[in-house]
């Protein structure tokens, strides 16, 4: 895979949390950890795009849907 030097600033405290979690190893660079974050956030906004899709064809989730998601999800309102 290719890779791009890129410069990013952030908040103080998000850049040592970022580092706290790769000194913990779960990640092997600031670099890749930063990587890995931008890869998700992209992969949920193409969530979002389809599940809007969906919505626009079928319309929004009706109250048993919504039960039944947090049931399942263990979401709380």
């Amino acid at each position: 895979m290719q890779s791009e030097r890129v410069t990013v600033t952030m908040p103080a405290d998000v850049a040592k949390a970022a580092r706290e979690r790769v000194e913990a190893g779960e990640s092997r660079s600031l670099s890749a950890f930063v990587a890995e974050a931008v890869e998700e956030k992209a992969k949920r906004e193409t969530l979002r795009e389809v599940l809007d899709d969906i919505r626009g064809e079928i319309g929004p989730p009706g109250p048993e849907a919504e039960a039944w998601a947090d049931r399942v999800l263990g979401r709380l309102r």
